[in-house]
């Protein structure tokens, strides 16, 4: 039985532009944070924020859904942003419990469940907690470069056939837009008891066999996420994805399965020797600790994770 996952890795990502901030004329600014390294250095590097990787999450564990004919709710059906919130079949009086609408909202879709909701109609203020966690994808230091290029769209005879243009984007133009390459610092986290789990009630309204099929549609989920991040400017920058490294963490029990980030250069040994230690603190070996040095050994151990169970809290 699997309490939570923890993954750590190195992402090598060449000429994308997933997220970027919007745009002045005819430039597209690509998104920039400011980070600190392990020894209190700044550094401002490329980024692609954590928003934009459970959106491509979501979307790849909507199209499991579909597929293998898993429980979403009418508005999830469409992939409305707004989930159940937007589902006008879904009802409630005012008079009814927060764990009977959270009981229901549970069994109607799986999206609602594990990528976590805030329902606050009816003067009603009822969360759902994310199963899955992403942090910001962050540019290591000194390992990623933005550069912009020149593009233009060319026109024929654009001058005679579009005179009267009023800003239709029919003529020609010229714009500028950035691609990024370099190394990547990936975090996630995926809490597996909280599937099918109602906080209220302490107690889960769904079977033990549709609690195991959700797990591993999230557990493929995630891997397609590292795979294929669908994020912006795909249709002419469509990434290079170079290579994938790091740490899978796996937690049998309530100890959290470790996290530390590759923007750390000694992340591997730190997350081992905190592997070690909270299973000397159980005593035995509640956290297992597997390193994967490309995307196929990253594939490899996240199938044979797909075959286990996710964990229950018992009270």
């Amino acid at each position: 039985m699997i309490y939570s996952i923890g993954i750590n890795a190195k992402l090598t990502l060449d000429m994308h532009s997933l997220n970027n901030e919007g745009g002045e004329g005819n430039q597209t600014l690509t998104r920039q944070v400011t980070i600190t390294d392990e020894s209190g250095n700044l550094y401002m590097v490329n980024a692609i924020s954590g928003d934009m990787y459970k959106h491509i999450q979501a979307e790849h564990l909507y199209y499991i859904a579909l597929q293998e004919k898993l429980p979403l709710c009418k508005s999830c059906e469409i992939f409305n942003p707004n989930r159940i919130s937007g589902d006008i079949g879904f009802k409630f009086n005012k008079s009814d419990s927060d764990e009977v609408i959270l009981d229901e909202v549970l069994k109607r879709c799986i999206i609602d469940d594990m990528e976590g909701i805030l329902i606050t109609s009816n003067n009603k203020n009822i969360p759902i907690k994310s199963s899955v966690e992403f942090g910001w994808v962050v540019g290591i230091p000194k390992s990623t470069k933005t550069e912009n290029y020149f593009h233009v769209k060319l026109v024929p005879n654009s001058k005679k056939d579009n005179a009267d243009d009023n800003g239709a984007n029919v003529g020609q133009n010229i714009f500028h837009r950035p691609a990024s390459s370099g190394q990547y610092a990936f975090v996630a986290n995926i809490d597996c008891y909280r599937i099918g789990y109602n906080e209220i009630t302490r107690s889960y309204p769904i079977s033990d066999e549709d609690r195991e099929k959700r797990f591993k549609a999230l557990i493929k989920s995630m891997l397609y996420t590292l795979i294929k991040p669908t994020g912006a400017m795909r249709n002419t920058q469509n990434p290079h994805i170079v290579n994938g490294e790091g740490v899978i963490t796996i937690s049998k029990s309530s100890a959290p399965a470790p996290l530390v980030s590759p923007l750390n250069k000694e992340y591997e040994r730190q997350i081992k020797n905190i592997s070690n230690s909270l299973n000397k603190i159980e005593g035995e070996d509640v956290i297992k600790y597997k390193e994967f040095k490309s995307l196929a050994e990253f594939a490899e151990i996240m199938g044979e994770i797909a075959k286990q169970k996710p964990a229950k809290i018992e009270v």
